[in-house]
């Protein structure tokens, strides 16, 4: 698997340095979270999640 590194900067100018997946492109967005044990499926692909940065919280899937 061929990883991807990722920069997330914040509106407050804090930067993380991370791992990326998915689309190779710059993108902005409201940061989410999802704290749910399950279904991580489908949050990736539900539509009300268009538009924003999907932070899942529980510790075996985030």
């Amino acid at each position: 698997m061929v990883t991807k590194e990722a920069i997330l900067v914040l509106e407050d100018g804090s930067v993380y340095h991370g791992y990326a997946f998915g689309a190779e492109d710059t993108t902005y967005g409201e940061v989410v979270f999802n704290t749910s044990m399950a279904g991580y499926q489908e949050m990736l692909t539900d539509p009300s999640y268009a538009g924003q940065i999907l932070v899942p919280t529980y510790p075996l899937i985030g």
